[in-house]
């Protein structure tokens, strides 16, 4: 598991029954490709996000398959449809089998 990583979501608190709304993810990781050496000479372990999910009740929203030459800190912005009161679930996956989750519930108004 790498170390100091943070995941960070931003969902509206409410909205109305079947509107769009934007969430924005941010997820605070080094994302190490594999290819720079350390001090020593060594290669680092390629240490990535290799994927992130979306989902709203259970239902997929987005599932993204991450390469290499993704930036460190990956940031996603992306719109839902929201049909009724639930919960978003945000999962990141690491290469080294770790997963970072957040959840974040929206109600109806």
């Amino acid at each position: 598991m790498a170390s100091g990583v943070k995941p960070r979501v931003k969902v509206p608190k409410s909205a109305s029954a079947g509107e769009v709304v934007t969430l924005k993810t941010l997820i605070s990781h080094p994302m190490e490709s594999g290819q720079r050496k350390d001090k020593d000479g060594s290669l680092i372990p390629r240490s990535i996000i290799n994927r992130f999910t979306c989902d709203f009740n259970g239902q997929n929203v987005i599932d993204v398959k991450m390469e290499p030459a993704i930036s460190t800190n990956p940031y996603f912005e992306f719109e839902a449809l929201v049909p009724e009161a639930g919960e978003f679930t945000f999962t990141w996956y690491d290469d080294d089998g770790s997963t970072y989750t957040d959840t974040k519930p929206i109600e109806i108004v």
